[in-house]
């Protein structure tokens, strides 16, 4: 059992060694770390402290509401038990009756924490009573970036969903990477935009390495690749031309590539109009070349149309060239023999017309 264990362990090991490091990961958070990050450029993130507070992770947003309050209610608790302390209104100074307390009721630091406590969460208590300026200023500041927290489009981006993998296949006679992408929701997105970008390392004819080298990928739709009626899944197609970085790939050389697809989807919030952007990333192990997406969309008896997500990912494998630059070969081939093929062996001889003619 042991071994057995050890065993899965080394390889679960090996095949995290061997994965490709990713940009995007698939649900489109960045993987990038900034380091050596200048003091001077750490003070903008306090400057605009709303939008970080906005960026937290929900623990660390919790944990400094939390914090705040509590600091806040045992601050002003404390200056309040340093002023009882100091005009001896403790009941460890056993005041006389004559004595006039600062603020009554105060006998000790829990005591002084209760009454800050009352101060800045109620609008009034018995006898005592003091403006909670400082209290109302956490209640909006926390409230209103916890509002705004829940409200971010970042959660609508959610219901956009990618296909697992790319495809490479035939499409209008025309070698083209596919991607399916669909919104789960009943409500649209207003002018939404596909692109993307191929990040990979190149080497310029100066002996430059760059390191995530961005190149356009264009991205059409049938129907148009700008404002586009996304209330059904709809499949991207990138046409591989000549000017396209998949041309000179192939069926064999994809997988010993370097690279990684970024697709991103920008769209407007039919119910808030608020901007949002979904984003993925393909690696060479995640684009399968000779596949298509299997169909997804049929229409009942009733007149409905249906959407079957159980074949959103699915790839049925097709007869495909094996590379772009062998069907533009095939192209050309074909269009030759449609004109016909010159004989250059062929020499045309003149005949001299004779006025006898023998029989």
């Amino acid at each position: 059992m042991f071994k057995y264990f050890r065993k899965r362990f080394a390889s679960h090991l090996t095949e995290r060694c061997r994965r490709r490091a990713r940009l995007v990961s698939k649900d489109g958070r960045c993987n990038i770390e900034f380091g050596n990050v200048e003091e001077q450029s750490r003070f903008v993130f306090l400057i605009d402290i709303w939008t970080t507070i906005l960026d937290l992770r929900w623990r660390y947003k919790m944990t400094i509401f939390i914090s705040a309050f509590l600091g806040s209610w045992f601050l002003f608790g404390l200056l309040w038990y340093v002023v009882a302390y100091i005009h001896k209104d403790l009941p460890e100074f056993s005041p006389s009756i004559n004595h006039t307390p600062c603020v009554q009721n105060i006998n000790g630091l829990t005591s002084a924490f209760l009454f800050s406590l009352e101060t800045q969460v109620t609008i009034g208590y018995g006898f005592r009573y003091v403006t909670a300026i400082l209290g109302v200023i956490i209640n909006s500041f926390m409230c209103g970036a916890i509002l705004a927290k829940i409200s971010r489009s970042k959660k609508r981006a959610k219901t956009i969903t990618f296909s697992k993998n790319a495809v490479i296949s035939k499409r209008g006679g025309k070698l083209c990477l596919l991607i399916r992408v669909a919104n789960l929701r009943k409500s649209l997105l207003i002018g939404s935009h596909i692109y993307g970008k191929l990040l990979k390392t190149t080497i310029t004819p100066e002996g430059e390495t760059i390191i995530l080298d961005q190149v356009n990928i264009d991205f059409v739709v049938d129907a148009g690749n700008e404002n586009l009626f996304f209330i059904s899944p709809l499949t991207i197609y990138h046409i591989i031309d000549k000017t396209s970085p998949f041309f000179h790939m192939s069926v064999e050389t994809i997988l010993q590539q370097d690279f990684e697809l970024v697709v991103f989807l920008d769209g407007t919030v039919e119910a808030t109009s608020a901007t949002c952007q979904v984003r993925t990333s393909y690696i060479p192990e995640e684009v399968l070349w000779g596949y298509r997406f299997a169909p997804i969309v049929s229409k009942t008896k009733e007149g409905k149309y249906r959407v079957d997500f159980h074949n959103f990912s699915k790839t049925v494998e097709v007869e495909t060239p094996h590379c772009a630059f062998c069907l533009y070969n095939e192209k050309d081939a074909k269009a030759k023999a449609k004109r016909g093929y010159d004989n250059p062996g062929f020499i045309l001889s003149e005949v001299n017309e004779t006025s006898d003619t023998k029989m």
